[in-house]
């Protein structure tokens, strides 16, 4: 008689090229033809195991707000790292299933400098800049800015970041992009579709990442942006730095190492 069948995500990721996907999913959101590209596979058989990582709930799309014939791909890797503790206690109850807890801090002698883009720089991006400054306990330097600014920060941001993160960023001004010219930044991450295909080439060769995240205000130039939108949208954005954070120590410890 068979066995029991290996768990959901030994089974997935087992398969050469859906790994392959994975890694790339795993630290930027991507398009299907630039998966595509990078995985030198033919397009309808990256869409067929995109398509089974969907149904394991592994990964997510999202259509593109810069081109709406076009979808974002993005790993949820909160559901990986769930994923892979079940699949250590499957094997044997020694397996260690407890994820190790996120930097709250950068260990390096310098410095890491982050910039978040997004078009208005009202919800997204500065939602993302005070989060990372508060998880870094201030060791990081965070910027946020956008291609088109709004006049000001939407007021529903303001209130979830205080009341759900005790964090203060009343009367913080909104940014233009082009106040970043010449600055130099070890990471650039945008966090809208069409901030990504406008943003400008900066100096140092910045590693850049995407999150393909939706405006939760679109169109809001009331500032009566919803309160619940913004807290989910805080929440993703939160959700990620978590993971973010593992990149930037590791990178910074190397760095110092080096």
């Amino acid at each position: 008689m068979p066995g029991p069948a290996p768990p959901t995500f030994i089974r997935l990721a087992a398969h050469p090229l859906r790994w392959q996907l994975l890694g790339e999913l795993a630290t930027t959101d991507l398009r299907v033809r630039e998966l595509v590209a990078t995985v030198g596979q033919p397009q309808n058989l990256v869409s067929y195991h995109l398509r089974l990582l969907r149904e394991a709930e592994l990964v997510t799309k999202r259509r593109s707000s810069f081109d709406a014939r076009d979808s974002y791909y993005h790993l949820d890797l909160a559901r990986c790292a769930d994923l892979l503790a079940s699949t250590g206690a499957a094997l044997h109850p020694a397996v260690p299933s407890d994820r190790p807890g996120a930097p709250l801090q950068l260990a390096g002698q310098s410095r890491v400098r982050v910039l978040f883009a997004c078009t208005g720089n009202s919800a997204r991006s500065p939602v993302a800049e005070a989060l990372l400054r508060h998880r870094t306990r201030g060791t990081a330097d965070v910027v946020s800015a956008g291609s088109h600014p709004r006049a000001r920060i939407h007021p529903s941001v303001v209130r979830v970041l205080a009341e759900d993160y005790g964090i203060d960023i009343a009367g913080k001004p909104t940014r233009h992009l082009d106040s970043t010219t010449g600055q130099l930044f070890d990471h650039v991450i945008t966090l809208c579709d069409k901030v990504r295909e406008v943003c400008p080439e900066l100096p140092g060769h910045p590693r850049h990442v995407h999150w393909s995240i939706a405006d939760p205000a679109p169109g809001d130039s009331a500032g009566r942006a919803s309160e619940a939108a913004v807290r989910r949208t805080a929440q993703d954005i939160d959700a990620r730095i978590g993971h973010l954070l593992h990149v930037l120590y590791t990178t910074e410890k190397q760095e110092v190492h080096a």
